[in-house]
């Protein structure tokens, strides 16, 4: 029996493969009809026996390229039209639907393999891609995904790339990055003074000869450039430090091959998976002891951030005798990455002393991503290339919303009917350089989803940047506290709606009482939330500085627990700066530039201060990254007999944490000469001991709350706090949820803010409704 269908296949099904795909299964069962791309989808008309059309849909759900992720799948019966073969057909611009860009995907083994066949005419070509594989979000101008509307429109194909183009049975078939050495984009290297030295395979030698020297070249990659040198020569690696202003903080590792991160760290079944999957982000991964790799790299650290080569041009840049590159945004610390060919060369000239480029143009910048793994799972540090910029389902209606997200790690959000648009990372909005490369990011992103806000979410700390960024937009205005943003993002990524608790570990966030908030536990949804528990407030010597400072933070606490010892027990602490401690004792007395705080984030400084481990920081989290680091690892037993002493007190406002006791405690241990990995064990044990007993008090007194516990706030990057946290929860009867396609820290705001946004619309919605209703 004969039948025809008319099929729309939505989710990422464009850029994919996917009409190759639908062509050779129609091929397969002997179907006629036609297949296009529009902006709800794919859009298929098949003909012919109702079986076959039967099997096609059914290997089209069980068996989709390996890029695609199919949404849902509308069939409908139509009337036949005669059809004699199947053809895919150009795209249109029609259609309701939501357009889900594909993401960059890493090179494919097939197009590897030709890469280095000299027998290949695309041999050693650094822009070889397929339906499989190369750019895609970052090309992308406009929908539907058609070379028309990317960055490829200047590169006219050759007749060769084009039969390939127009061969159904080729898989090179409408990839629309499809080139080759005679058409496609041309490598050049420049020196710093801005002088064209070489272009394609002589500029690609030029350079791997200038890494093996200790240069530092800029490589035009993806989503921007790269800064990349030999992490093998320490001097080289320094000086790249120095020119980016990046004493510190952790360098990325590009490294040649599975096989060779394994000779350099310990890798777990799901982050080799995660390093060989499509998107290639970087993974941290725990360094082996007694290896090569300077501590220059991770100066303090036990990890070690490690992708494997993603693009035809990464690879050709390592070899035997080149294994491993340092590859780290090409940009001053604090301002954003360069994607931009006209002016990179005199952005670039004082930090790098070649450049390699291209003329495909990048049209959206985004930086790597980066997760961390432990056991089956996998957690976001950055979320960019290769997850962007596919959209998050809610069941709410947050169409023509904007959320703004925080200034620190910042991503903002937009909507779009029942979808959520989550940008990738970035970065810190600090600098007019950094607000307008937010203000051109908005508009790129604004401009393909067609989308104008009417309605702008964004943190209520009155003097964050998005604050400001958010009065001189048009719309609805709706200010999101800090920490009711990251409670609802994280139920929102595990499709809550039901009040719940949650536990929010945080390094700050401007609280409803104007002081500053970050160990915060909170009940309700999305609508409201109610404060039930908080952590002791102590001052913070300086403000901002004291977070730069940790020293200053600890400083603050000793003088807040004990006022007549505190300055004599800080001077002995920190001997060299007596002089300051005195300076902060009467500040902090008068209460001059000293905001009382009560978060997470510091309270890991501080002790990391106490203990010697980081007094100064040069990059957010340093202190509180360097004393987890020193736990040796995540699974060691608990043991509650060994938690330092603490106290939990009830008044009409919740309960309230007080620390003293264990800061005390931790310091009469270090005096009495204890290892700082066991000081380190202990006061975890102590923190996760004192949430679940929060937890418990608070469940005690209000036992007609739901049991349903999210954890949240940047804190919980820390592999050992969230696993030892759900795990006690857990056997106490308490369903836990933990972050899944966001991170948990301000990188995930503005997916709560959006959530909450859209309630308090709904809530103005109904209640304007009803006036009206009382009106008539």
């Amino acid at each position: 029996m004969c039948g025809a269908l008319n099929i729309t296949v939505t989710g990422r099904v464009q850029g994919v493969g996917f009409r190759p795909f639908i062509f050779a299964l129609a091929d397969k069962y002997h179907l006629k009809g036609t297949a296009q791309n529009n902006l709800d989808g794919v859009i298929i008309h098949a003909e012919g026996d109702s079986g076959q059309l039967k099997n096609m849909i059914e290997e089209m759900q069980q068996s989709p390229p390996r890029l695609a992720k199919i949404n849902q799948i509308t069939v409908r019966e139509t009337a036949r039209k005669g059809y004699t073969d199947f053809t895919i057909i150009s795209s249109d611009n029609k259609g309701n639907g939501i357009p889900w860009m594909p993401a960059d995907a890493a090179i494919c083994h097939d197009c590897k393999t030709e890469m280095d066949d000299p027998s290949n005419h695309r041999y050693q070509f650094p822009f070889i891609n397929c339906t499989q594989c190369g750019p895609r979000y970052t090309i992308i101008r406009d929908v539907p995904y058609d070379r028309p509307y990317t960055t490829m429109k200047e590169f006219t194909m050759c007749p060769r790339c084009y039969e390939e183009y127009g061969d159904p049975k080729n898989r090179r078939h409408h990839a629309q990055p499809t080139c080759c050495p005679a058409c496609g984009p041309v490598l050049a290297l420049y020196d710093h003074n801005g002088s064209c030295l070489n272009i394609n395979t002589q500029a690609k030698k030029m350079t791997l000869d200038f890494l093996k020297k200790g240069k530092i070249v800029a490589l035009k990659g993806i989503g921007g450039y790269h800064l990349a040198c030999d992490p093998f020569q320490p001097q080289t690696v320094a000086r790249l430090r120095q020119l980016k202003r990046r004493p510190t903080r952790p360098l990325a590792v590009m490294m040649t091959s599975i096989d060779c991160a394994k000779q350099y760290c310990w890798i777990t079944k799901q982050e080799e998976e995660r390093l060989l999957s499509p998107e290639m982000p970087i993974v941290i991964l725990q360094k082996k002891e007694g290896v090569a790799i300077p501590d220059v790299i991770s100066p303090g650290l036990t990890t070690l951030g490690v992708m494997l080569p993603y693009t035809p041009l990464h690879h050709l840049l390592l070899d035997a005798e080149l294994p491993c590159l340092v590859m780290t945004s090409a940009n001053t610390s604090g301002l954003p990455i360069c994607y931009k060919d006209d002016p990179v060369l005199d952005d670039l000239k004082n930090l790098a002393d070649y450049v390699l480029t291209h003329n495909r143009p990048i049209h959206r910048p985004v930086d790597d991503s980066v997760v961390q793994c432990d056991g089956d799972e996998t957690f976001f540090v950055r979320r960019g290339r290769g997850y962007m910029p596919e959209p998050l389902k809610t069941t709410g209606n947050v169409d023509q919303i904007i959320a703004l997200g925080g200034d620190q790690k910042s991503a903002y959000a937009i909507g779009k009917h029942q979808h959520i648009y989550l940008s990738p990372h970035v970065g810190d909005v600090e600098n007019e350089e950094m607000i307008h490369f937010l203000e051109d990011h908005i508009r790129h992103e604004q401009e393909w989803l067609h989308s104008e806000s009417t309605c702008v979410a964004f943190d209520k700390h009155p003097l964050y940047e998005t604050a400001k960024i958010a009065q001189t937009m048009l719309g609805e205005k709706i200010s999101v506290q800090h920490h009711h943003a990251h409670h609802v993002s994280c139920m929102e990524d595990n499709a809550l709606e039901e009040d719940c608790l949650g536990i929010i570990l945080d390094g700050t966030g401007f609280g409803e009482d104007g002081h500053v908030w970050g160990f915060e536990f909170l009940y309700g949804n999305a609508r409201s939330v109610t404060r039930l528990g908080h952590l002791t407030y102590t001052p913070l010597p300086g403000g901002d500085r004291a977070v730069k400072q940790p020293w200053r933070t600890a400083v603050g606490m000793l003088l807040h627990y004990w006022p007549e010892e505190g300055e004599r027990i800080a001077a002995e602490l920190f001997p060299d700066r007596r002089k300051e401690i005195n300076v902060i004792s009467q500040m902090v007395v008068n209460d001059i530039n000293s905001p009382l705080a009560g978060t997470c984030g510091r309270l890991f400084d501080a002790v990391s201060a106490i203990l010697g481990i980081c007094s100064v920081s040069t990059y957010e989290g340093e202190a509180a990254m360097k004393l987890a680091d020193g736990l040796g690892g995540t699974d060691f037993p608990d043991d509650d007999e060994k938690t330092y002493p603490y106290r939990i007190t009830s008044n009409d406002h919740g309960y309230e944490l007080d620390v003293s006791a264990m800061i005390l405690a931790i310091i009469q241990e270090k005096c009495q000469g204890r290892s700082i990995q066991e000081i380190s064990r202990r006061f975890h044990q102590t923190v996760v001991s004192c949430c679940v007993h929060m937890t418990l008090a608070i469940a005690a007194k209000r036992p007609e709350l739901n049991r349903s516990v999210v954890l949240s706030g940047g804190s919980f990057q820390n592999n050992y706090l969230r696993k030892h946290l759900q795990r006690h929860l857990e056997k106490r009867d308490f369903q836990v949820y933990t972050h899944k396609q966001v991170p948990c820290h301000d990188g995930g705001l503005a997916l709560g803010q959006m959530i909450i946004a859209s309630a308090a619309r709904q809530q103005r919605s109904r209640a304007k409704t009803r006036e009206i209703k009382k009106k008539s």
